[in-house]
C-alpha cells in the first residue's frame, strides 16, 4: 500500500469570487487530525444604527498575502501540531450574510485549533493591509478601521 504524503500546508487565497465553506474546510482534513476548526465572518445588516447593504473589500493583494503566510508561520510556531492551515479573504462587493473571510484549522486535538483560528483573525485584522467599505442603505458609505488594527493604534497613540 503507498501511504500519501500528508505535508503541513497552507492555503491564502483573496478573491472576488463567493466563498465556499464546504471547500476552505475540506481543503485543511487530514486523516493525522480529529479536529477542523472554522471562522466565518459575514456580513450583517446593522451597525451601530445604520443599516448595511454590503461591505466593500480593497487590499494591497501581495503585501496581503505576505502578511498572510507570516500568520501562518506564527501558528505553526505557537501550535506544532497544527497541520493544514486555510485562510480565504473576500474582495470587492460583499451582500448582507455572504462570507468575507473564512479560515480553517486542522489539529489532532480541537484545542489547538481554536486558540489558533482566533489567533489567526485577531492578527489577520491587526496586521494585513484589507480595507472595508460599509456601504448603507442611504447611499453613504463609511471607510471602517479595525480597532485592532496596530498601525491605528500607532498613529493614535503618537497623536496624543
Amino acid at each position: 500500500m503507498i501511504q500519501c504524503e500528508d505535508v503541513p500546508k497552507d492555503y491564502v487565497k483573496l478573491t472576488y469570487e463567493k466563498l465556499s465553506t464546504d471547500a476552505v474546510s475540506e481543503s485543511v482534513i487530514s486523516p493525522s487530525c480529529g479536529a477542523v476548526s472554522l471562522f466565518i465572518g459575514i456580513t450583517r445588516n446593522y451597525f451601530e444604527d445604520k443599516k448595511v447593504v454590503s461591505l466593500e473589500y480593497e487590499a494591497y493583494t501581495a503585501m496581503a498575502e505576505n502578511e498572510i503566510r507570516k500568520i501562518c508561520s506564527s501558528i505553526r510556531q505557537k501550535w506544532p501540531s497544527v497541520k493544514h492551515i486555510a485562510v480565504h479573504h473576500r474582495l470587492g462587493l460583499v451582500p448582507i450574510t455572504e462570507a468575507s473571510v473564512i479560515i480553517a484549522v486542522s489539529s489532532p486535538h480541537r484545542n489547538e485549533s481554536l486558540e489558533a483560528i482566533k489567533y489567526c483573525i485577531d492578527t489577520l485584522k491587526a496586521t494585513v493591509p484589507i480595507w472595508k467599505k460599509e456601504i448603507y442603505d442611504t447611499e453613504e458609505y463609511s471607510w471602517k478601521q479595525n480597532k485592532e488594527c496596530r498601525w491605528v493604534q500607532n498613529n493614535e497613540s503618537s497623536a496624543t
